[in-house]
Order: C-alpha cells, then sequence, then structure tokens
C-alpha cells in the first residue's frame, strides 16, 4: 500500500515516520523543500533514540528511511496513493483546498483522511465528489509514541472504509477508537474544557500555575498538568479548538477564557514560541513559570 502524507510538521512527520517503520511506502508533501527536510530530521533524530533504546534495530533504522521520499509538488505525491493522510495547519479553509486539489489529483479509489483534531470530516468530504471515501484519522502527539488514533466517521464515510482505516491503525501498533462527526470528536470535547477551567481557575486567582498543575499531577495522576500540556499543543490550537466547540454546539461552557484569548493575541502560544504559562529554553527541560502569570 501506498500512502502519502501531506504535512512535514509535528503531526505529519511523526505519521509518515510510523508508517514507513510498519512497512509503508511513504510520500511526505510540503509546500517547501526547506520544510521536508526539517521533517525528515526530525524522524532520523526520533528514529536514533528508537536505536539508543534498543527499540529498533540500525537496520530497520536505514529501511524505514528507504521508504520515504519527499514531495513539493502535491500532484505528484498523491498520483499512486492508496491512502492520503492530511495533517496541515489546523485551519478550515487550508484543509477545504486541499480536499479538492486531492480529491483532483488521488486516484479514485483513495481514501482521503484527515488528521484534524476538531474541524468536521462531514464539511471537508462535503468539497469533494468521494464523501464516502472521507475519514478522520487522529493522531496523538507525539505520533511514535502514543497508542490512541481516533478514527472520525463522516455523515456519508462508508463503513468498509472506516473498517480499512481501523485495520490499518492496527497494522501500526495502534489502537483505533470509532467516533461520530461532532465538534471536538471525543478526546478535544473532554479534553478542551478541562483546560479552559484550568486558565479559568488562573485567570480568577483560584490558583497559580504549578499549583493547578500540580493537583491535576498528583491528584489525578495525570502525567502533566494541564497548562502544561496546553503548552505543548500550543495555545492557538487550544483556543481555534474551543472555538469550534463553541460555533459547533452554542453551549457557552466551551467559551474560551478570556486570558487565553489574550496570551494567544500576543504571540505566548507555548512551547514553540518560547513562552506560554511556563518559559521554554532550547536544550532545558526546566520548567519557570512565566513572569507575567507570577502570583
Amino acid at each position: 500500500m501506498n500512502v502519502a502524507v501531506i504535512g512535514s510538521g509535528t503531526m505529519g512527520n511523526g505519521i509518515a515516520h510510523v508508517f514507513a517503520q510498519h512497512g509503508f511506502a511513504v510520500n511526505l508533501i510540503d509546500t517547501s523543500q526547506a520544510a521536508l527536510e526539517r521533517g525528515l530530521a526530525t524522524i532520523t533524530k526520533n528514529l536514533d533514540r528508537q536505536v539508543a533504546k534498543g527499540s529498533l534495530s540500525g537496520t530497520d533504522k536505514t529501511a524505514t528511511l528507504g521508504r520515504l521520499a519527499l514531495h513539493t509538488v502535491l500532484a505528484e505525491g498523491v498520483a499512486q496513493a492508496d491512502l492520503v493522510v492530511e495533517a496541515a495547519t489546523e485551519n478550515v479553509e487550508l484543509k477545504l483546498q486541499i480536499f479538492r486539489d486531492l480529491d483532483r489529483y488521488a486516484p479514485a479509489g483513495a481514501i482521503l483522511a484527515s488528521n484534524t483534531s476538531s474541524i468536521s470530516i462531514t464539511k471537508i468530504a462535503a468539497v469533494t465528489q468521494r464523501p464516502a471515501q472521507v475519514i478522520g484519522m487522529h493522531f496523538m502527539n507525539p505520533v511514535p509514541v502514543m497508542k490512541l488514533v481516533e478514527v472520525i466517521r463522516g455523515y456519508a464515510t462508508a463503513a468498509d472504509v472506516t473498517a480499512r482505516v481501523m485495520d490499518l491503525a492496527r497494522q501500526l501498533g495502534k489502537t483505533p477508537t470509532e467516533v461520530n462527526d461532532y465538534p471536538g470528536f471525543v478526546a478535544n470535547r473532554i479534553l478542551m474544557p478541562m483546560i479552559n477551567e484550568a486558565i479559568i481557575s488562573l485567570f480568577e486567582g483560584v490558583a497559580g500555575v504549578e499549583e493547578i498543575d500540580t493537583v491535576m499531577r498528583l491528584g489525578m495522576a495525570h502525567p502533566m498538568g494541564p497548562l502544561q500540556l496546553a503548552d505543548f499543543i500550543g495555545l492557538d490550537v487550544c483556543l481555534a479548538i474551543l472555538r469550534v466547540l463553541h460555533e459547533g454546539l452554542g453551549n457557552p461552557k466551551y467559551a474560551p477564557c478570556p486570558l487565553l484569548v489574550n496570551m494567544v493575541m500576543a504571540g505566548k502560544l507555548g512551547v514553540k514560541s518560547g513562552e506560554g504559562f511556563y518559559q521554554y529554553t532550547a536544550g532545558s527541560k526546566e520548567l519557570v513559570v512565566a513572569e507575567r502569570l507570577q502570583r
């Protein structure tokens, strides 16, 4: 089976990594060669980490990299694809345009999947002439490590397409979970209100950043607190998902906290900008609460 992955960022290179590692020929597609080279460098670094841990042999690393091909032209990258996984930025109009193009260039029998974390699969499918072959394949970050794949069945997604994608996820060593196409699906419909409530608690002065995260880590056995997790996801991504929930469900409980809105407007996006609820220094794992958020 030939797989094409659109987008070589954090999610895209992780998805390409796991498919290639499990024996699939993968075309990784992005708009620039520089972006593709950065994605390939990340894949190589993560494979090296697996080799160092003993979970992958050097021979398997070489074979995995040999199954990857880089493309800057969408039409060429998807021409022979049996499955396309779109992992572009979480932007509705961008995704809709990508799927219009995929419908034009991908083989008629190809399954078109989106790694979207919140955007309606039904809406995406509606811009194609093959809505029965459009599905959500929502991987978790970091993709090579996390086991879950949320498989989102749109209004018109065919049962056999869902079954094939569920089976493909299992072939990757993942645990697929089928959900229906409603705002936020399952993962983010539950996760984002929790993150938002943690931000509201900070905003209202209930407790500080470290105190909120400590309660959730030690009291609820979460691997990281909700504010640190928000930084890891990206505060702009959290805000975008909350807006999808708020608009799609019409319930004020999903309204994003004003503090989150202000931080995104100020460019404080978390790990990727160097500051969110914590401050981040390249090469250091030490967390420092952002100066403005100190009590």
